[in-house]
């Protein structure tokens, strides 16, 4: 198969609104509001001499791409936007969305251009995209552009996600450039020149709660409207429907045909569609608690949970500020653009929940909303199922079902890592060696010669763990509040004559009284001495894993298979993840023109729960030293050097 022979269907843009422009390129404003449109057309702008950094095969391949279409010259030209594949046609998509919490009228594919939908051998639909191809009518003040160090981000994290079960968007290449672009990455003063990389992405569609909020009425704080508003609703009444129908016939054909969606969409009275338009809306609900439920287990943060950047299908969409735990920090927030908190780690459900609302809003015109916000009910039960089932499976509590116990021993174990500063991806791995404890009448065995007794059965693990654990001033550090104490203040002094008022300052009572509850948190640890905390650290944990041995114990009683249990806690806690520390270390190499890292990188992502995989990556470096300790330490301590490495959305 060539390249060239790429099967195009192209059904989104025959089945929804492509925007009408004038002939006479000169009356187009080049970035502009588009009403009554889905879609607009615009080309790629081709870039200077690009080149390849990176592919990943099995993401190519659900384009029935192989290794040799990679290798060929007119690989980098067609996927960096140069040239266009026969069959492709380009355009950028329309959304809106709430960006932290305010609507922010329309925003749309301001970097992103559609290439096409492919369809495989397989009779599989995938939406193929370039990221940083250039402007479109979405760009608003921006470029279309996006650097290499983004794009090796957002490359890496779609298909480490992905390698880990978690539902996402792919990533087939990143390809950068001579082109450049000036980027101040921290908002700083500091600009630089940078250079221009594309991402090709792979999904089977790139539609969002956004794009449904394209009708939104005059936001009651921020003013805005959507860009396809219309006072007597008609625009929304003829596209509305034409919307939902596409997406449910295309994405959620089991829908489609259950309700007889052929039948339905000509139907003269719109309440004949409300039960196929409720039980897609059950649907997304679902499928978007299941995958922050997957995010919370692997200690992933997204980081912009806008309703813009949240798929309609259920899948991690837009890769920008995100990062996963390194200590678990229930508070942790990945997006230097992030002063408030909101998108947490913490607060991924809650948030993911209430872009739901949004959704069921944004689509109020086809089904009611007293309807939609019934089932808000089903994010809650559906994240409750997959969140304590994988933490379970986490611990390697697979015999006795005692779900309250279980919880209960889930939120101390995550309570004592915060208190004591333990690896999130790490512990969990480790505690698949936990020795099982000796039964009953083995308690004096050490006196015998013969083994260890109760009292020291776990002492050489429990030490190993206990080294691993943050220092306090680390602890301290992290724990200090995002507002700085005088502005803290201010805003406690508001909050208590008037919390209303907090909103025009991006705050809540909620959020005042978290940020005291930091700066306390920070107080105290400033006077706890090493010793203190280690003797501290070790009374925690020992309690805890006297708990964790029982549980065990049980489990044995009821028949629990040991080697099934490693193995089932060995397929569910990766032992290695995408730190930001790993992605930067292989950032810094591709801007100095070496690409070996990001591959390497990759290769490693692909076999996440693998204990050779980092050994075997090392021998095929020819065993040189430097980079055989670099790589058997990707599961290592944090360097001291990324120790506060925080990522902005400058991209």
């Amino acid at each position: 198969m060539q390249l060239t022979d790429l099967k195009f269907d192209n059904l989104s843009l025959q089945a929804l609104p492509v925007e009408q422009v004038p002939a006479d390129p000169r009356r187009v404003e080049p970035q502009r509001q588009v009403k009554g449109a889905c879609w607009s057309s615009i080309k790629p702008e081709p870039v200077k001499s690009p080149v390849l950094v990176a592919a990943s095969l099995p993401c190519l391949a659900l384009l029935d791409l192989q290794a040799s279409q990679v290798e060929d010259p007119s690989f980098v030209e067609y996927f960096s936007g140069n040239r266009l594949l026969p069959g492709s046609k380009t355009a950028a998509h329309c959304y809106a969305g709430h960006q932290f919490g305010h609507f922010s009228g329309q925003l749309g594919d301001g970097a992103a251009i559609y290439l096409g939908e492919v369809i495989n051998s397989q009779q599989e639909r995938w939406e193929i995209q370039l990221k940083g191809a250039g402007p479109t009518p979405y760009s608003r003040t921006a470029d279309g552009r996006k650097v290499l160090r983004s794009s090796i981000r957002e490359f890496l994290a779609s298909e480490a996600l992905y390698h880990l079960g978690i539902p996402t968007t792919r990533a087939g290449s990143v390809i950068t450039s001579d082109s450049r672009v000036t980027r101040d990455a921290f908002y700083s003063g500091n600009p630089k020149q940078e250079r221009c990389s594309v991402v090709l992405r792979v999904a089977p569609t790139f539609i969002r709660f956004g794009s449904f909020e394209i009708f939104k009425p005059t936001d009651s704080t921020t003013g805005r409207t959507g860009p396809s508003f219309t006072r007597d609703g008609s625009l929304q009444a003829a596209m509305l429907p034409v919307m939902l129908n596409h997406v449910i016939k295309t994405y959620f054909t089991s829908l489609w045909q259950q309700h007889n969606g052929e039948a339905l969409q000509s139907a003269s009275d719109p309440s004949q569609r409300h039960a196929m338009y409720l039980d897609f809306f059950r649907e997304v609900v679902r499928r978007t608690a299941a995958m922050v439920a997957a995010w919370q287990c692997v200690g992933f943060c997204h980081g912009v949970l806008n309703t813009d950047n949240m798929s309609i299908i259920g899948i991690t969409l837009d890769y920008g500020p995100y990062g996963f735990l390194d200590r678990y920090d229930p508070g942790y927030v990945c997006n230097h653009s992030d002063d408030g908190g909101r998108y947490d780690y913490q607060s991924q459900p809650s948030i993911c929940r209430w872009n739901c609302l949004k959704l069921a809003e944004a689509i109020q015109g086809a089904l009611p909303l007293s309807k939609a916000k019934q089932e808000l009910e089903i994010f809650d039960q559906e994240f409750d199922r997959c969140y304590w089932a994988t933490m379970r499976r986490k611990l390697g509590l697979l015999q006795v079902d005692n779900a309250e116990e279980d919880q209960a021993l889930i939120t101390d174990l995550l309570q004592v890592m915060h208190d004591t500063g333990a690896d999130f991806t790490n512990t969990f791995r480790r505690l698949a060696t936990f020795p099982t404890p000796p039964s009953q009448g083995d308690g004096d065995r050490r006196a015998d010669g013969a083994g260890p007794s109760q009292q020291d059965w776990g002492a050489g693990w429990e030490q190993q763990l206990l080294n691993t654990l943050a220092p306090a001033e680390v602890l301290a550090k992290a724990a200090r509040p995002h507002y700085p104490p005088q502005q803290l203040h201010f805003l406690q002094m508001l909050a208590a004559k008037d919390p209303g008022i907090l909103a025009s300052f991006g705050a809540t009572p909620q959020l005042i009284q978290s940020e005291i509850d930091r700066m306390n948190a920070a107080a105290k640890l400033k006077g706890i001495s090493p010793e203190q905390k280690a003797e501290s650290d070790r009374k925690a944990w020992r309690a805890w894993l006297a708990r964790y041995a029982a549980r065990l114990h049980r489990e044995a009683e009821a028949g629990a298979d040991s080697v099934k249990r490693v193995r089932v806690m060995n397929e569910t806690n990766p032992r290695y993840v995408l730190r930001n520390w790993i992605a930067q270390q292989a950032i810094e190499k591709a801007e100095q023109g070496d690409y070996s890292e990001v591959q390497r990188v990759l290769k490693l992502l692909e076999h996440p729960f693998s204990d050779t995989v980092a050994a075997e990556l090392a021998e095929g470096s020819n065993k040189d030293a430097a980079v055989c300790s670099r790589t058997l330490l990707y599961d290592g301590p944090v360097p001291a050097w990324a120790a506060g490495l925080c990522v902005s959305c400058s991209s």
